[in-house]
């Protein structure tokens, strides 16, 4: 099965429609899915649900469908460092669920698991919690129990995840702190596009070092890479 286009336009011809939710890597500007992203701008698909830690900064990244109005609703656990992000959302025009970074990798790699729900302490007497299944378990001290509250896996419609290096059947490896969100969003889409800076040989890759198994990507492109840092702190000569 072919698994390797062209360009990021071509990876993404006929998986996008209007309302979908798609899953995206991640953590601030680190292994950020940019080809992919700059071609939901140009392919101009809206009313997009994204599950992504953040939403990039101002211009860049996920940033850019904001400036779009391509993202009707975010689900995410930080909203700094992006005006525009906190500008929607405080005027009502952007929908935020609200997720603790734990609990939204989790969520996510419970999807790519099949796993419909889990039950966990973190949000627990928080609005976190609000609406949301309570049971308790017999978890504290001496046995006593616990509220627990009910979080759902996120079965995405689309994963757009980044690597650093991959096979053409998809195996691919992340580069230190860049893995962050990528595995966890890559395997709970039911269609999986990785972008990365380098296709190598099939075999080429130690198999004890792979991080995401090809099993999960269905395409794959490669290209060039922005390598930015969110924030420069410099001292005096």
């Amino acid at each position: 099965m072919k698994k390797i286009y062209g360009s990021a336009a071509e990876a993404l011809d006929g998986v996008l429609f209007d309302g979908m939710l798609i899953a995206a890597g991640g953590f601030g500007l680190c292994g950020i899915p940019e080809l992919l992203i700059d071609g939901i701008v140009e392919a101009g698909t809206k009313d997009l649900t994204v599950a992504s830690n953040n939403a990039g900064v101002d211009g860049f990244g996920l940033g850019k469908l904001l400036e779009t109005r391509q993202i009707k609703k975010m689900m995410s656990s930080y909203v700094g460092e992006n005006k525009e992000f906190m500008r929607q959302y405080l005027g009502g025009e952007l929908e935020l669920e609200f997720n603790p970074q734990g609990t939204l990798a989790e969520r996510m790699r419970a999807g790519g698991a099949g796993i419909p729900g889990f039950y966990t302490k973190t949000g627990v007497g928080t609005v976190i919690a609000e609406g949301k299944e309570v049971k308790q378990f017999p978890t504290g001290p001496d046995g006593a129990d616990e509220d627990y509250i009910l979080e759902r896996g996120i079965f995405a419609d689309l994963s757009i995840v980044k690597a650093w290096k991959a096979d053409p059947t998809g195996n691919a490896v992340f580069r230190k702190t860049a893995r962050n969100f990528n595995p966890p969003a890559a395997m709970c889409g039911k269609v999986c596009i990785l972008e990365v800076e380098e296709i190598v040989e099939t075999g080429s890759l130690d198999g004890d070092a792979i991080h995401l198994p090809g099993i999960y990507v269905h395409r794959l492109i490669q290209g060039e890479h922005e390598k930015r840092i969110e924030q420069r702190t410099t001292r005096a000569a």
